[in-house]
This record gives C-alpha cells, sequence and structure tokens, in this order.
C-alpha cells in the first residue's frame, strides 16, 4: 500500500489498485499570540506570549467507487469530533506540528446518493486544531 499519509487510524490517505483515498487543498495555519498594553501618554507596547494553536485544513473524497464505504467512513470521524479524539497528523511520513490533532469542524457535501439512499460519494472538508 501506498500511504501518503494519517490522522490515526480513522483517517489513512492513500492510493493502490483496490482503494484511493487521497486529500486535496491541504493548508496549514500559524500564528503568534501577542498582547497589546496601552500606555498612558506613549505609544502601545506589545508582548509576545507565545505560539497560538496550529490549523490544518484539508479536503478528502470517500468513494464508492475507489473502494470506501462513504457512510462509515463520515461516521468514524463524526465519532471522533464527538469524542474529541486526538491522535498525531502525519504528511509523507513526517509529523504536523509537536503535538496531537483533533479534529474541530467537519463540513460534508453529500455527492452522490443513490435511489434507496446509499450515499456514494461524500466530499469533506475537515479542519485539525493542534492540542497543546
Amino acid at each position: 500500500m501506498s500511504e501518503i499519509g494519517r490522522w490515526g487510524s480513522a483517517l489513512v490517505f492513500s492510493v493502490n489498485s483496490q482503494k484511493q483515498l487521497p486529500f486535496r487543498d491541504f493548508s496549514k495555519k500559524l500564528k503568534a499570540r501577542w498582547a497589546t498594553h496601552d500606555i498612558y501618554a506613549d505609544a502601545p507596547r506589545t508582548e509576545y506570549l507565545g505560539i497560538d494553536q496550529g490549523e490544518v485544513k484539508l479536503e478528502v473524497a470517500f468513494s464508492a467507487h475507489h473502494g470506501q464505504n462513504p457512510y462509515k467512513s463520515l461516521t468514524l470521524l463524526e465519532d471522533a469530533l464527538s469524542k474529541g479524539t486526538l491522535e498525531y497528523l502525519y504528511i509523507g511520513g513526517k509529523r504536523i506540528g509537536k503535538g496531537k490533532h483533533y479534529i474541530e469542524s467537519i463540513d460534508s457535501d453529500w455527492d452522490e446518493v443513490w435511489n434507496r439512499g446509499e450515499l456514494m460519494r461524500a466530499t469533506v472538508q475537515i479542519t485539525f486544531k493542534e492540542a497543546r
């Protein structure tokens, strides 16, 4: 199997002849935290407080045509979100960030539903936040 990345065992990005689950639109956001202190009769002073939580956003397409069960895959992610699951996020064998990540939000579009309600394809935007 050609693994591209993973978030625990709930989400494994891979491409092979039986199953394809790549991601796209990967973005990583880092921010610093600063405080501004007002000084009487002078310019405000700034103070560095530290780094804020890292944030990763990506999009995944779960498709029955590519060897997944979209409903089951989406349910696994929703369960992880509701339980506050913490896992390391790896892309290309390299850990993203210093700590574990949790799912902050899931935005899913049910792209293809068959006549008996079978979900055949869903596009999911996932936002991960780094727990510190």
